[in-house]
């Protein structure tokens, strides 16, 4: 059913993206959130790994967009993750991925700076 949701919360790692040169030379702190739907129920009936998604292969794949390529925009940084998470699985019919960076360089404090992106097969 596409009510079934599987959700990662607060991927953390770290990157070089930004606008600014310090950005690229310092980095910092991403979070990432993943929410995927997709059925579940073969899963919940067969208690088995193969029937679901692997969470700790879709936090391995976070990671690694985190802390890949440069990209100026955490616009983009989502979509490429969202690009990515939908490609690595078929089961997953629909995906939103959260990219966090509390640490932007704005001129007040905030607690946090998001994007979400929605992708969908």
């Amino acid at each position: 059913m596409m009510n079934d949701q599987i959700k990662i919360t607060g991927i953390k790692a770290f990157g070089y993206h930004g606008v600014f040169d310090h950005e690229a030379r310092d980095g910092q702190d991403f979070f990432v959130d993943v929410n995927l739907f997709l059925d579940l129920s073969k899963a919940a009936q067969s208690d088995a790994l193969d029937d679901t998604v692997n969470y700790g292969s879709i936090t391995d794949l976070v990671v690694e967009d985190i802390q890949g390529a440069r990209v100026e925009l955490i616009e983009k940084l989502a979509h490429r993750i969202a690009t990515n998470v939908l490609a690595s699985d078929s089961r997953i019919l629909k995906t939103i991925i959260t990219v966090h960076k509390p640490h932007a360089p704005v001129n007040f404090p905030v607690s946090d700076i998001s994007v979400s992106i929605e992708l969908i097969r």
